[in-house]
């Protein structure tokens, strides 16, 4: 117990003294963070999400040139998109797994959801309940909507290829989630530089997003045990932050990957934590 209170204002200190906006520049979130209609920040964020793996400086430029061709509201542009008349909008954006064609496929699978239900979170709500312990079940319910829009009109055929279902990750066979959490974090979440745009959900029903960052840092902390980045490491890493914060544990989220991603956090720096000025190891 008293390790724990310890940890806990270490963590509450790190939290309120970190620099949010300055890293902010740093981090995919920058970029939804230019619009203004929640619909806009909505769908943007989704985008944004879906390309937030490996290194920064490479996905951020293909999310922000996705975006400007998509004018100045990429909802409107969605409830729009006509993929015959509009698919050369994109030629020649790809980003390592997802093909030029995947990127298409994207789009037109979300412009299709968001005309079907109105808005992610709508759709999101179909299988969320508000007694579930977690986003679990309608993180993994919208996934399963996106992976039942027919996507025959850019690939022509009805198959899903690797390079689209990479973009759908679901709890349900086990994935950690690390995007879609993080796109839940930005819509449920209403502090510091997240938008909290969506209603009804408490910010303690979210689950971490677990990236390599994240997985060191907590093994290193005591959070957890687990060596495997799944969806029960992200759960136990998630429980065990409640202990700190029980009404939201992901506050610590932000700041505590951005330690990894700024390169102060690896296993050849464990003396210089910013938590402690050492760890244990």
């Amino acid at each position: 117990m008293e390790m724990t209170q310890s940890l806990k204002q270490e963590l509450d200190r790190f939290y309120s003294d970190y620099d949010f906006q300055g890293r902010v520049l740093h981090d995919p979130i920058e970029l939804p963070h230019q619009y203004a209609r929640p619909e806009d920040i909505e769908v943007s964020g989704f985008i944004a999400s879906c390309f937030a793996y490996g290194k920064v400086t490479l996905f951020k430029p293909v999310i922000k040139s996705l975006l400007s061709r998509m004018g100045q509201s990429p909802c409107d542009f969605l409830l729009h998109f006509n993929v015959r008349r509009q698919r050369d909008l994109f030629t020649g954006l790809h980003y390592r797994f997802n093909r030029n064609e995947d990127v298409i496929g994207l789009l037109y699978v979300l412009s299709r959801v968001i005309r079907k239900f109105g808005s992610l979170e709508a759709a999101f709500k179909r299988h969320y309940r508000k007694g579930d312990s977690s986003v679990e079940a309608g993180l993994a319910g919208i996934i399963d909507i996106f992976l039942g829009m027919d996507a025959a009109a850019v690939y022509g055929d009805e198959l899903k290829r690797d390079g689209l279902l990479q973009f759908f990750p679901s709890p349900s066979r086990g994935s950690a989630c690390k995007r879609m959490n993080i796109f839940l974090r930005w819509m449920i979440r209403d502090r510091d530089i997240d938008f909290g745009i969506w209603t009804g959900i408490p910010k303690n029903k979210l689950v971490i997003p677990l990236d390599v960052h994240i997985a060191r840092i907590s093994r290193c902390l005591g959070f957890t045990r687990r060596s495997t980045q799944d969806w029960k490491t992200a759960v136990e890493i998630t429980e065990s932050l409640k202990t700190m914060d029980p009404e939201d544990p992901l506050k610590y989220d932000f700041a505590l990957c951005h330690q990894g991603i700024s390169g102060v956090c690896s296993t050849m720096h464990c003396d210089e934590c910013a938590l402690f000025g050492k760890a244990d190891t």
